[in-house]
């Protein structure tokens, strides 16, 4: 049977996160389950999702800065953080009046180090989430189903390998309660107009097209699309555009495997140093098994 999982955050400060199972047809609200919750359904009252696109310039790498600010706590989640603009981040977090509870990455990257242990360091509550499939260490894992929740609202988990073994695409939840249209962080499974290279970190082709196609195009087609990466300008994208126009996944199975073994792309300059840094969640040496 079909299980999904929930990651909550306690409100006591002596509580730490927990992953909870539960059957698909089951009705739990946040508030049962001690977690960030308000308790009206109305509409003036849902929450209120405070969202910023970061941009770090030297790996052209998306950071999203997402939060609930109808919970008196606004608690907040950072997706891909960059180390080298944790401390920007970080500052706009104090600004906004937010209380940053998970730095969340999308996959094992190759091309910078991820911020979440430095902000960990400087943010101690903070706990890190990877997929399970990454094989990093991180506080918390995902697998496909889970919801993390900020507040009342959350985003699910769905596995988009192919760039690697262990991507993951973070969407919002559906529901009234919950941000419209949904947003999906696709990391570097599904860029604007293109995706990720699959040459590499167990990286195939023929998963890639799958997962896009089963896990992404299969959202609501006013679905807004954030990558981890964009090269040209672009910030944002929907389904039913990279549907039509993406140039490698609107094209047939096949078609598309056939341009991925043509890329001819250059080694990653930064693949050395960022796998190993990433695998530890961006800390080269850690004392402790998470990060």
């Amino acid at each position: 049977m079909l299980r999904f999982r929930c990651i909550q955050l306690f409100t006591s400060p002596f509580e730490a996160p927990f992953i909870q199972s539960f059957k698909p047809h089951t009705s739990i609200s946040c508030a049962q389950m001690g977690s960030y919750s308000t308790t009206s359904s109305s509409a003036q009252n849902s929450p209120k999702l405070v969202f910023r696109q970061l941009f770090e310039k030297e790996s052209s790498t998306y950071t999203y800065l997402l939060a609930d600010a109808s919970h008196p706590q606004k608690p907040a989640l950072l997706i891909d953080p960059v180390d080298k603009t944790a401390d920007r981040d970080l500052a706009l977090v104090k600004e906004l009046g937010l209380k940053l509870i998970y730095a969340i990455n999308t996959h094992v990257h190759a091309d910078h180090v991820t911020g979440s242990g430095l902000i960990k360091t400087k943010f101690p509550g903070v706990k890190s989430i990877i997929s399970k499939a990454s094989n990093a260490k991180a506080d918390l894992f995902v697998e496909p189903g889970d919801k993390i929740y900020f507040g009342d609202i959350f985003l699910e988990v769905h596995a988009t390998p192919g760039h690697t073994l262990g991507c993951v695409t973070y969407v919002t939840g559906d529901g009234p309660n919950q941000p419209q249209p949904r947003m999906a962080f696709t990391g570097d499974a599904l860029l604007i107009r293109g995706c990720g290279r699959t040459d590499f970190q167990g990286g195939s082709s023929d998963k890639l097209y799958d997962s896009v196609h089963s896990q992404i195009f299969t959202l609501p087609k006013d679905t807004l699309l954030y990558p981890a990466h964009d090269y040209k300008g672009f910030t944002v994208s929907t389904v039913g555009e990279e549907m039509l126009y993406n140039p490698r996944l609107s094209k047939d199975k096949e078609t598309f495997k056939n341009i991925m073994q043509n890329l001819n792309l250059s080694y990653p300059k930064m693949m050395d140093v960022a796998v190993p840094a990433n695998m530890v969640c961006g800390l080269q040496e850690t004392k402790s098994e998470a990060c």
